[in-house]
């Protein structure tokens, strides 16, 4: 039993030594652990807690008016 957690014993130990001879290194690991679990639970955590709703679709088309169209004259255009 103790050959499976053997690993985890040495990344354990690795991350606490790397914590108080090097930072940088740490947070850069404790970062990059971080973002994908925020991916996952940032948007249901907004949605369901904070009542974020997504904005309107920006429209991709004018919209055309709902009347008869008016023939254009005048302009020397026949």
């Amino acid at each position: 039993m103790a050959a499976i957690f053997g690993p985890l014993r040495g990344t354990y130990r690795y991350l606490q030594r790397c914590a108080h001879e090097q930072p940088v290194i740490f947070y850069s690991l404790a970062i990059g652990w971080i973002g994908p679990v925020a991916v996952i639970t940032v948007p249901s955590f907004r949605k369901n807690y904070l009542g974020w709703v997504p904005p309107e679709a920006v429209p991709t088309t004018y919209p055309l008016p709902q009347r008869k169209r008016e023939e254009v004259t005048g302009y020397d255009d026949e």
